[in-house]
């Protein structure tokens, strides 16, 4: 008599939300409780607490610090899947916004291994919100753009219109905008957005080291320098900007 193969195994993509443990959704949380390994980002939550003895491996890219190339997180993720693991790949905010959850959900699909999305609280929400900043707000702001600022305006590799952007007449929230908020912020005002539109950088959200500078949009690079702003930090650009709802 032979034994039974072992049973598959499987790979969960977990948006750990925006830093906080206690923002992890119920389903992220019961995905974890019920991992053999979880490969973490660099700024999802430290769920230390919640799992017992659970092996966590950190795969994160940390800003011009060590980083684990996206090859080798889809190949750990296949290999552990195939040895019959459930891996949960725990990541900062939702897996599908800047996340690469889209990349490494196709490479598992392709190769065989089964994968599933729990989606989580996305930053681009949550850290305006813990600010007392609301993304949308009746009378003010009708619907909000989230786009990413790793790339300056005038690098060939931008695809955003910016121009555009600045007569939207949505809420912008930019992710990963520290470095290149000065000409992110040079190119809205050419394309017509008022210079003292509001404008807040929400920095470490979630976390006791949260951080909030507020000024206009002619101002608000300068600000982000004379307050030492560091990412992870979330800007958001807009008439809601002027409001604190804390």
């Amino acid at each position: 008599m032979t034994s039974p193969d072992p049973a598959p195994g499987r790979v969960t993509l977990v948006g750990g939300g925006p830093g906080d443990p206690d923002l992890l959704t119920l389903a992220g949380l019961r995905a974890l409780q019920s991992a053999d390994i979880i490969l973490t980002d660099h700024l999802a939550p430290d769920v230390s607490t919640l799992v017992n003895g659970t092996e966590v491996v950190n795969v994160g890219k940390t800003p011009h610090g060590p980083a684990t190339p996206q090859e080798e997180i889809n190949a750990l993720l296949i290999e552990q899947a195939r040895a019959g693991r459930h891996v949960v790949r725990l990541k900062g905010g939702d897996p599908f916004v800047f996340g690469r959850g889209g990349e490494e959900f196709i490479a598992c699909a392709d190769a065989g291994v089964a994968v599933a999305v729990v989606p989580g609280v996305t930053s681009a929400v949550a850290a305006p919100e813990l600010a007392g900043i609301p993304v949308t707000h009746r009378g003010v702001s009708q619907g909000f753009t989230v786009v990413s600022g790793h790339v300056a305006p005038d690098d060939p590799h931008c695809h955003i219109d910016w121009a555009a952007l600045a007569q939207s007449g949505t809420t912008l929230v930019l992710l990963m905008g520290v470095r290149h908020l000065p000409a992110i912020a040079a190119a809205l005002a050419e394309g017509g957005l008022p210079a003292d539109t509001p404008a807040a950088v929400v920095t470490k959200a979630a976390s006791p080291a949260m951080q909030v500078v507020r000024g206009t949009l002619a101002t608000i690079a300068d600000l982000a320098v004379s307050n030492s702003v560091r990412p992870p930090s979330v800007t958001v650009i807009g008439d809601v900007a002027g409001l604190d709802l804390r």
